[in-house]
């Protein structure tokens, strides 16, 4: 018997943490007949976020949009959804993990992301923390972040390009480049 086609929904949820939340979220949406495709949790002071990707039936997905924004003001959440569709990624033959540790002022996580766009790669994800100063210290900031790009030749070059940036900051860096042998390029395009 053929599947139903699937619908997709993105949901934000944004609200003070406290026990139980997340799971009267995931409850909520698993009794509309959804599953949770991905998601990403994130404590941000005293706040915190969920974001779902969600897939269903249509009615399931209807049920969601319909149920949820009461459901988050019983639970005094901030409720964001859009459709969307499955996304056909491209293939990404050259994936890289960057660890930085830097005093903290304004603008870095922009270099850091600049760098990685101007080697035209996608980042996948970002995660930045400020550490609070110590005695007679700059606060910190550490950055994690993944990204992938199209040409596998790129490594080299990011490499380079992300210690000069490290050097010219005072960062404590690293990074690692993984070159994904299934995919192989000649002549310029990927097979």
């Amino acid at each position: 018997m053929p599947q139903p086609q699937q619908h997709y929904l993105v949901i934000t949820a944004l609200g003070t943490d406290r026990p139980g939340i997340v799971n009267a979220i995931t409850r909520h949406v698993s009794s509309c007949g959804c599953n949770i495709e991905d998601s990403r949790l994130a404590m941000l002071g005293e706040e915190f976020t969920f974001i779902m990707l969600l897939s269903g039936s249509w009615n399931a997905i209807a049920q969601i949009e319909s149920t949820l924004p009461p459901k988050g003001g019983e639970l005094d959440l901030l409720i964001v959804m859009k459709r969307t569709s499955a996304h056909q990624r491209q293939p990404m033959p050259t994936t890289v993990w960057v660890k930085v540790a830097v005093n903290d002022s304004a603008h870095l996580i922009e270099r850091f992301t600049d760098l990685f766009d101007s080697h035209q790669m996608d980042i996948a994800e970002l995660v930045s923390r400020t550490h609070p100063a110590g005695r007679g210290d700059a606060p910190r900031l550490h950055i994690q972040l993944t990204a992938h790009g199209p040409a596998a030749g790129a490594a080299t070059t990011i490499e380079h390009t992300f210690h000069q940036l490290c050097t010219e900051l005072n960062a404590q860096g690293s990074i690692s480049v993984v070159n994904h042998p299934q995919y192989q390029e000649r002549d310029g395009v990927l097979q």
